[in-house]
């Protein structure tokens, strides 16, 4: 039912005896329908950290309003020096993002974005600061009476 991107890191602690070699996951799954969460683990073995991982992700799992295949309005954040700039694009334009934006994005749902990533490139943050820019989203209004609807008419 998930759709998932993970990136892999090997990563050392060095101890009196020599090196501990770790492994590191970090993990993005998604519905295609407007959920999407983050996740990051480390294991003694690859599958290990992916099984923490996916764990740690859907404990992080969001919800998000979509309009259409693309999001209401602009919207940029900013989490330690990662920054990302996320705009609406219109229908058939696609996902115009890089890396871990690309990912979240395609696994949230959104199929026309533009987006542009700033700062720092660390996977991991980028991912978390393209979710809190998903998360300061607000939801698509819809007229829910005639007297709300805007009618544009030429005066002769």
């Amino acid at each position: 039912q998930f759709g998932s991107r993970h990136n892999l890191a090997r990563v050392t602690r060095v101890v009196k005896g020599g090196r501990r070699f770790r492994f590191r996951a970090t993990l993005v799954i998604g519905n295609r329908k407007g959920k999407v969460g983050v996740g990051v683990a480390k294991g003694s073995d690859v599958s290990d950290a992916i099984q923490k991982a996916f764990n740690d992700a859907k404990k992080n799992m969001v919800t998000i309003e979509l309009a259409g295949s693309t999001i209401s309005h602009d919207v940029s954040a900013k989490l330690g020096s990662a920054k990302v700039l996320l705009k609406p694009a219109s229908e058939g334009r696609g996902i115009i993002a890089g890396g871990a934006v690309r990912s979240v994005v395609n696994l949230l749902g959104v199929k026309d974005i533009v987006s542009k990533s700033l700062g720092a490139s660390n996977p991991l943050n980028v991912a978390r600061v393209t979710v809190k820019a998903l998360l300061m989203l607000k939801a698509p209004r819809v007229p829910k009476t005639a007297e709300e609807t805007i009618v544009e008419a030429k005066i002769v």
